[in-house]
């Protein structure tokens, strides 16, 4: 049973790091919310092993992660998040191999820095967001969880690939990782080495117009499984989904210029993000409607992956 000490680290942790998902985490019912801070924060634990790596050999974040990843399985461990997490994997039954493609994810950011297709991107992102929604999804409808993994799939994508438009400038300085697919890049005459140089120009902006509609794509198959979870986790994933598709907002308002600086959400806008979707929630309880309603993401068809639109002639 994870103890008091156990869960107020891994909320302390989820604090400090996920203030987006923090907002929605504090609506779940407590069943879910407490696993979800102990999610949570294994999670950061094994991504601030490749993120804050200053100065510490490839070899030995490797061995750190193996050594996280041995934790989580066997609960072997005197770590308090780690030994929490793992008595969570076996209450809820969440399968080995959503912690071995998550720690495997990990271990690919310390070789790979850039990705050349957003098929690559994906794969990245099976380990990395992925397998974060289907262990949310185990939390949430314990009973039987597998008609619901899918949808959590591309919202946990979606998430995420908001976090890699959202973040090109911290990346790039940071850590000198470029989520952005080299093809779509390179499609409109962009290059690695404008990016590393933090050039802003058109030519950028339609890049990431492309790749937010792609990225809006999977916000739409992905609330379209919310209403698959138990009612009262609707909600609070419905509200997690607007807070991070309203970076979407911000990017379009700076006219996808995400180079000068960061985009960041107001911890007031999120406040009134919160609102708005309870109150429309209130009237009607179709995540899909209410969505629609208050999210940054358009409504309506949404271009096509394969053809994504005449791309600007590279110079």
């Amino acid at each position: 049973m994870v103890d008091d000490a156990q869960l107020s680290r891994s909320k302390a942790i989820h604090r400090r790091t996920g203030r987006t998902f923090y907002y929605a985490t504090r609506l779940l019912p407590e069943r879910v919310r407490h696993a979800t801070y102990v999610l949570y924060a294994f999670f950061r634990v094994a991504d601030e092993v490749v993120d804050d790596a200053e100065g510490v050999p490839p070899a030995e974040q490797r061995r750190q992660l193996e050594a996280i990843r041995q934790a989580a399985l066997t609960g072997e461990t005197d770590d308090p998040v780690l030994a929490a997490f793992a008595e969570l994997r076996e209450r809820y039954g969440i399968p080995d191999e959503e912690v071995d493609v998550f720690i495997d994810a990990m271990l690919t950011d310390i070789e790979t820095s850039r990705y050349e297709t957003y098929e690559e991107v994906e794969d990245y992102m099976r380990g990395s967001a992925a397998a974060v929604g289907v262990m949310m999804t185990y939390v949430m409808r314990e009973d039987d969880p597998e008609e619901a993994i899918p949808a959590a799939r591309k919202l946990g994508e979606a998430f995420q690939m908001s976090n890699f438009l959202r973040d090109v400038r911290e990346d790039v300085i940071e850590r000198d990782r470029i989520y952005f697919p080299l093809e779509t890049l390179n499609r409109y005459g962009i290059t690695e080495e404008q990016i590393e140089r933090l050039e802003y120009d058109e030519a950028f902006a339609a890049a990431v117009r492309e790749e937010l509609r792609r990225t809006e794509t999977l916000y739409r198959e992905g609330v379209a499984g919310i209403g698959l979870l138990p009612r009262d986790c609707q909600l609070p994933v419905l509200i997690a989904a607007v807070l991070y598709a309203d970076h979407h907002r911000l990017i379009r308002e700076r006219d996808c210029d995400v180079l000068s600086e960061t985009p960041s959400l107001s911890a007031l806008r999120k406040l009134r993000l919160v609102a708005e979707t309870r109150w429309h929630w209130f009237w009607n309880k179709d995540p899909e409607t209410v969505f629609a309603k208050v999210s940054a993401v358009p409504s309506g068809t949404p271009a096509s992956h394969d053809h994504p639109g005449e791309p600007m002639p590279a110079r």
